[in-house]
């Protein structure tokens, strides 16, 4: 690169010299990183460093700084760009802008950015960037009339305590506001079963009226989501949910402009200007294909004249400038899917993939409804295989039972089939479970069982001698669940009581010695069924994992802020990757009562393998210690051990803590 101006037997000042080094420094920033090469000598082309729409200077602002050092004949103002590139009518005018404003201060928006100028031996006037719509896409100007839209505006009223037929919350970066159905942001869908009561604003009627007349669509939406964005404020690039709304879906933009960004999988990109009281189109692939956004920003780059129209901005370089974003509020137009749907493109579509594993639960309500999903329900519907492969009770857990003296009172929560119930005659045994089936199984068996949530049993507290709880707590989701459970259980210990836990643990290789679950199970009827069961599993966690990576499933009442953790389903007799996963249980048993399991079970997480159903079960594998820092209260740890994968404590309870049951009771 040449030096853009010549340093020999010219005497500068201090200030002179400091701003020639720093615009020699911004000719070799334009070389490094956008290829521009800059020439000493003068010509009638001059780059501007700084000067730029990337950088926040409009072409208003620039072009009346420019014009102080003589005619301009030309401006283009890439977009995104921190420079433009200034032509003027004449060599002389140029040398008297670059000698003149060199070095000018230029404020913008309580900001200040200095402008610095090299020549440039021609300007290309092919740095334009050209594309068309997204397919099926299409912006209507002025689709409604300026009375019309204070019309709309007014009938969304955002008044909290005066709304009883709409869904109003505030997010981080908009407020939204829904109407005939509520989209939940939890799930990214709709609740079809639950419509809002009032429908749709009247004040809508003749748009979509008009829209249906037009062509636009063939029936009338039924669900409407108003988003109220202020300047600076976006929403995040998103496929609107397949499965929940029909094609097409339309957008009606009032109060101010916006420019909404599009993109294809394969990385193309297109911007595209919404003005004012237009209406956005989204058929076909600009539905079910390419992501739409707003990014969160207070200038969007625009066409200059107001003739500019809607549509591609970026395909005319010398007619863009800033445009301060105003205060716009969307009103999004869509049909609810009540059939699965089929569309052309299954490697985004909700419909036509595997559902996606659950995320950790962030409140108590979420772990309510995983632990009912992913174990409650899957246990009811596993019961007679499950109970089927549990006969042989592990010999400390009997070793156990059997130290208990005649005539002790014993509690087994979460019995399942009651494999323990039986191992110690001479003691008074009762079982709990939440698996109304397995009790079932226990009272056919002649045990004393009733059904019972672990983390509430209706017993007095103290009544017991003995407590076991043998692969039960791994089941809840939250830390404070699993400590409950464990009070719970302490709760109905007499003081000098014992309880016995055992849960899952995380190392299933401990002093060198690999668990039975790592091992070869001799039930198995061969390893090439193994094999394949493992494969299954993998390719089916393969599917999910490609499933969440490639489908973004919002609407423009977008997707909320925070991604949550998902649990991955794990590979049976392998070592467990992470504490929080669900692990495949496969049905076996007579295939038509498979079958018929399989498809009653619409609340259940079943897949289907080439050997059956197959079941996801939640657990939480532990960590070595973490199963006895949650016994630290009226408890002693007698002590604690690792056996066949599990990881396990005896304690003893030492004093009596009054629980809210005890008091309820005394009342």
């Amino acid at each position: 690169m040449e030096s853009s101006m010549d340093y020999t037997n010219v005497r500068r000042t201090k200030e002179e010299k400091k701003m020639l080094r720093r615009q020699t420094k911004a000719s070799h920033t334009l070389l490094k990183h956008e290829g521009i090469s800059t020439v000493s000598h003068p010509t009638k082309h001059l780059v501007v460093s700084n000067g730029g729409l990337g950088n926040g200077v409009s072409r208003e602002s620039l072009l009346e700084v420019l014009k102080e050092g003589g005619t301009v004949k030309s401006l283009l103002t890439p977009p995104t760009k921190p420079y433009a590139f200034v032509t003027y009518s004449s060599t002389q005018a140029s040398q008297n802008a670059f000698t003149l404003l060199n070095g000018r201060s230029l404020m913008y928006s309580d900001q200040s950015v200095t402008l610095y100028f090299s020549y440039v031996e021609r300007v290309d006037s092919e740095r334009t960037v050209s594309c068309a719509l997204p397919p099926g896409l299409s912006v209507l100007e002025d689709f409604v009339s300026i009375e019309e839209e204070l019309q709309l505006l007014k009938a969304v009223d955002w008044r909290l305590d005066t709304d009883d037929i709409t869904v109003h919350k505030a997010l981080k970066h908009r407020r939204v506001k829904h109407y005939g159905y509520e989209f939940r942001y939890d799930n990214n869908n709709v609740d079809k079963d639950k419509p809002l009561p009032g429908g749709l604003p009247v004040e809508c009627d003749a748009l979509l009226q008009r829209c249906l007349t037009d062509g636009h669509i063939s029936v009338l939406p039924d669900q409407l989501t108003v988003n109220q964005y202020q300047s600076g404020q976006g929403i995040p690039p998103h496929v609107d949910t397949h499965s929940a709304f029909e094609d097409p879906i339309l957008s009606l933009s009032l109060g101010a402009k916006t420019v909404m960004d599009f993109k294809h999988p394969d990385g193309r990109s297109v911007s595209v200007l919404l003005p004012e009281r237009s209406l956005l189109v989204m058929k076909g692939d600009s539905r079910y294909l390419w992501t739409h956004g707003i990014t969160p920003r207070k200038f969007d780059v625009v066409p200059v004249s107001e003739d500019g129209g809607s549509g591609v901005l970026t395909s005319d370089l010398s007619n863009l400038t800033l445009n301060r974003r105003g205060t716009r509020t969307s009103l999004t137009f869509r049909k609810i899917r009540h059939t699965p749907c089929n569309c052309i493109h299954p490697s985004v579509c909700d419909s036509q993939q595997p559902p996606a594993p659950p995320t950790m639960p962030v409140v108590e309500a979420d772990a309510c409804c995983l632990e009912a999903q992913y174990v409650h329900q899957v246990y009811e519907e596993i019961s007679s295989h499950f109970s089927s492969t549990r006969h042989s009770p592990w010999p400390q857990v009997r070793d156990f039972l059997l130290s208990l003296p005649p005539g002790a009172i014993l509690v087994d929560i979460g019995c399942g089939n009651g494999k323990y119930l039986g191992i110690n005659p001479e003691v008074m045994a009762v079982g709990c479970d939440r698996s109304a089936n397995l009790v079932q199984i226990c009272v056919e068996r002649g045990y004393e069982a009733f059904v019972s949530d672990a983390l509430s049993v209706p017993l007095r507290s103290g009544c017991c001698d003995a407590c076991i709880s043998i692969a039960v707590i791994h089941h809840f989701s939250t830390k404070e669940r699993r400590q409950s459970a464990i009070r719970e259980l302490i709760r109905l210990l007499k003081v000098g009581g014992r309880a016995l836990i055992y849960v899952w643990a995380m190392e299933q290789e401990y002093n060198k010695q690999k668990s039975k679950y790592l091992k070869e199970n001799k039930y198995e009827a061969n390893a090439v069924t193994t094999s394949c069961m493992k494969t299954t599993e993998e390719n089916n966690t393969n599917q999910q994992e490609e499933h969440i990576s490639s489908v973004i499933r919002n609407t423009e009442d977008g997707s909320g802020d925070v991604t949550a953790r998902r649990i991955h389903v794990h590979t049976n007799r392998t070592a467990f990757l992470s504490q929080d996963l669900l692990v495949p249980w496969h049905l076996k048993g007579n295939k038509d009562k498979n079958k018929e399991a399989a498809s009653c079970s619409t609340e259940v997480s079943v897949e289907q393998s080439s050997q059956g159903p197959v079941f996801h079960r939640y657990y939480h594998v532990f960590n070595q210690g973490e199963l006895e820092e949650l016994c630290v209260s009226g408890v002693k740890v007698l002590r604690s051990y690792h056996d066949q994968g599990n990881w396990c404590v005896e304690v003893e309870k030492t004093n009596h803590i009054p629980s809210e049951i005890d008091i309820a009771m005394e009342k």
